[in-house]
């Protein structure tokens, strides 16, 4: 296990993804945390703000009650504010918010709120700082994102197809598209630290076909590489039949299940990876409680499938799967932008 004490080398990493947001001498900068947040990064955080002269300060609130019939790992929808409403003027007041809380409030409810306010805010993954260090963003990758991005925004249709039989068409019409690289530096504005990735989130009635998971492939939600296949059937949004003998199946049938809720079973978002230092294999190197896994969802030419709660559909639910499939060509309409897991063109 990794040892949980301030490093200076941890320090400089935060300092320069900070520098990347353009935080200034004498800035306001408001620290989000819970009482379950990660210390350690919290304390990084503050120690690199007062490096580059900035004037932080905590916003802790108590991590709330579990409401969930199952455990809830990464979503990006931090439930930890609660509608509080002194908090959100706290943060919207903020030149920066630097997101410690354990899920991130990249889908909650508040989030609008803040960004309106003028603040910027920086989600800093749940992970150990020894994986933020080896993904200090990369400025060379903002072009390649929004590269990527235009394409997805331009396009009418996505196709994914990989030799273990994914067959999945969907309509990107209209679908709300963005990109993450790793830092924000304009007023408004959110971001992801490790980042590298474009998405979109379908409308209604946008997906149909087959998704298999094949061995390698990744479920983020139980921090787990698929050891066995995994057959998902999708119609209109839905997921309507998982097939697949080994316990992965298993577990995700179960685990769709206990929520008792339709649109867990339903698409989120869609997308792939662009961050060429990502590590598909980092998985393996850490402890459960020492990752979140962003950086899988962010390796260079991943097909990111996700369930769950999608506004753009009009779709609200805890329940949520992030299905990172290596291997996979993607076509944006008659451009391949992915072929067999390799990012193509300019995207390289």
């Amino acid at each position: 296990m990794l040892a949980d004490r301030i490093e200076e080398k941890w320090i400089a990493a935060f300092a320069a993804t900070f520098a990347l947001c353009k935080v200034a001498p004498d800035e306001a900068v408001a620290i989000l945390c819970e009482t379950q947040s990660r210390a350690l990064n919290v304390e990084l955080a503050e120690l690199a703000l007062l490096r580059l002269k900035a004037r932080p300060f905590r916003v802790v609130v108590p991590t709330p009650p579990q409401t969930a019939p199952v455990p809830v790992r990464s979503t990006g929808a931090s439930n930890a504010v609660q509608g509080l409403a002194p908090v959100v003027t706290a943060l919207a007041g903020a030149g920066l918010v630097v997101d410690l809380t354990v899920e991130g409030m990249l889908h909650a409810p508040e989030l609008p709120a803040i960004l309106k306010g003028g603040a910027r805010l920086l989600m800093v993954s749940n992970e150990h700082p020894e994986a933020l260090e080896r993904l200090v963003p990369d400025p060379a990758l903002e072009a390649k994102v929004k590269a990527g991005v235009q394409r997805l925004k331009a396009a009418s249709r996505m196709h994914v197809a990989s030799a273990a039989d994914t067959d999945l068409k969907i309509a990107v019409s209209g679908a709300p598209a963005a990109g993450v690289w790793g830092w924000c530096d304009r007023p408004g504005t959110v971001a992801h630290w490790p980042g590298g990735l474009c998405l979109c989130f379908p409308r209604a009635g946008s997906v149909e076909g087959t998704l298999v998971l094949a061995p390698g492939d990744v479920n983020l939600t139980f921090k787990r590489y698929v050891e066995s296949p995994v057959r998902l059937t999708v119609e209109k949004d839905y997921v309507v039949k998982i097939e697949g003998d080994g316990l992965d199946a298993e577990l995700m049938r179960s685990y769709f299940a206990a929520w008792g809720d339709r649109e867990a079973y339903a698409v989120s978002h869609v997308g792939w990876g662009m961050n060429p230092r990502a590590r598909w294999e980092s998985l393996a190197m850490y402890d459960k409680r020492d990752t979140n896994g962003t950086e899988l969802r962010a390796f260079a030419g991943n097909f990111l499938y996700s369930t769950g709660a999608n506004e753009a559909a009009g779709r609200h639910t805890l329940g949520h799967f992030d299905l990172p499939l290596r291997n996979c060509t993607i076509r944006l309409d008659d451009e391949v932008i992915v072929e067999r897991g390799a990012l193509q063109g300019d995207l390289a």
